[in-house]
């Protein structure tokens, strides 16, 4: 099993109650999306034991539970406010990424497609990430990252080149859908690691270790857990604490030697 640990240290399992059911009633979330099993990190093999843990035996029989008493609620209508504002913002998001797609056909000298990918640039993406904010990353390779992230979101918006409509099953689209989310999370990973002026479990920054390069923790600063809140494409995330308070255990170093 090959495991590539840098991306699952992002994740916070979200809150679930005994039938994985988060705060929102009829919102269900399983697998690696819920802390139930493995906390917020987890990677290989038991990331793969809570997907099979929650879809064989939890959900076949708690999310009848919420559905039986479903059976009574009529029909829900489309025709409200904010039904309209999402549909509005999904619209003109699907009609900036597929914008005119044969304006966006170029060819370069010997006449091939100057033109890429969705798959192009999401390989791109990964390879940013992993060569300069990965399991072991420093100020220098994190401010090189967002340069070159913010680089290649302009060269996708220029250069990417969706085929298919929005109108019809479009993989193509989908992906690209989510590779605008993908472009967002990255910066924000860089911002994190840069924020955090410390080497601790999967985040080690080579200025901050031990002379037997054991990891340097700065739990004076840094003792706590954190959320971003997302305020809009382009906005910066605002960073909400909470503080790490310990009654029964003595905080220690961890040391693999």
């Amino acid at each position: 099993m090959m495991i590539y640990p840098a991306i699952h240290y992002t994740m916070g399992g979200l809150w679930v109650d005994y039938e994985l059911q988060t705060t929102i009633p009829g919102l269900f979330a399983a697998g690696e999306a819920n802390f139930s099993d493995h906390g917020a990190n987890r990677l290989g093999a038991s990331a793969l034991m809570q997907g099979l843990v929650d879809g064989y035996f939890v959900l076949p029989y708690t999310m009848q539970n919420y559905l039986a008493d479903q059976i009574y609620v009529g029909k829900i209508s489309a025709d409200t406010r904010e039904f309209d504002e999402a549909e509005k913002a999904v619209r003109s998001r699907i009609n900036r990424l597929l914008g005119s797609q044969t304006s966006r056909l170029r060819f370069v000298a010997d006449g091939t497609s100057a033109n890429q990918s969705v798959d192009h640039f999401h390989k791109q993406l990964g390879k940013i990430m992993w060569e300069y904010c990965g399991m072991a990353r420093n100020t220098e390779s994190l401010t090189k990252a967002k340069q070159l992230v913010t680089e290649l979101e302009d060269e996708f918006w220029e250069n990417v080149y969706i085929p298919g409509t929005a109108n019809e099953m479009n993989p193509e689209l989908e992906k690209a859908c989510r590779l605008e989310d993908y472009f967002e999370l990255a910066r924000l990973i860089i911002d994190d690691a840069m924020h955090r002026e410390e080497s601790c479990g999967g985040h080690f920054r080579t200025e901050h270790q031990t002379e037997d390069s054991e990891t340097l923790r700065d739990d004076e600063h840094f003792m706590y857990v954190a959320a971003w809140e997302y305020h809009g494409h382009g906005q910066p995330e605002t960073m909400e604490k909470e503080p790490l308070v310990y009654e029964h255990i003595q905080i220690a170093n961890r040391n693999y030697k």
